[in-house]
């Protein structure tokens, strides 16, 4: 008998499964008074898409998102944003709600979630 690897994210609920998660969390965000100025409208979808290849990327899945776009950098990336507290946890919350509704299994749903509010905090660069 062989051991098995354990299952990743991905392999558990897919590229649809992490597309349909981040196309939920992004169906928030145009409404949203924190988060909504943050995203040009112009650039929701692609916004949308960079997210879900970096997860895909992230939790098991087909590296598109480093052969496009090389090293995630997070913080890099994500320095020309003012990001602080309030809207590390508006980014958390219209997450976590988009978690709520994709009704994945509680261990995929832990897993993301500490993820997320990991990194979440991780790009906070701002007092304001």
């Amino acid at each position: 008998m062989t051991e098995s690897s354990p299952q990743t994210v991905f392999d558990v609920i897919g590229e649809d499964g992490l597309t349909h998660l981040v196309r939920g969390f992004y169906e928030q965000v145009p409404q949203d008074e924190i988060l909504g100025p943050m995203y040009p409208p112009a650039d929701l979808a692609a916004a949308e898409r960079r997210l879900r290849e970096f997860l895909v990327y992230r939790f098991g899945g087909p590296d598109r998102y480093i052969v496009e776009r090389g090293h995630p950098r997070l913080r890099v990336r994500h320095a020309p944003f003012v990001i602080h507290q309030a809207a590390r946890d508006r980014w958390f919350q219209l997450m976590n709600t988009s978690l709520d509704r994709a009704e994945f299994a509680p261990e995929i749903v832990a897993a993301l979630r500490t993820f997320f509010a990991e990194t979440a905090s991780f790009l906070i660069n701002s007092d304001g």
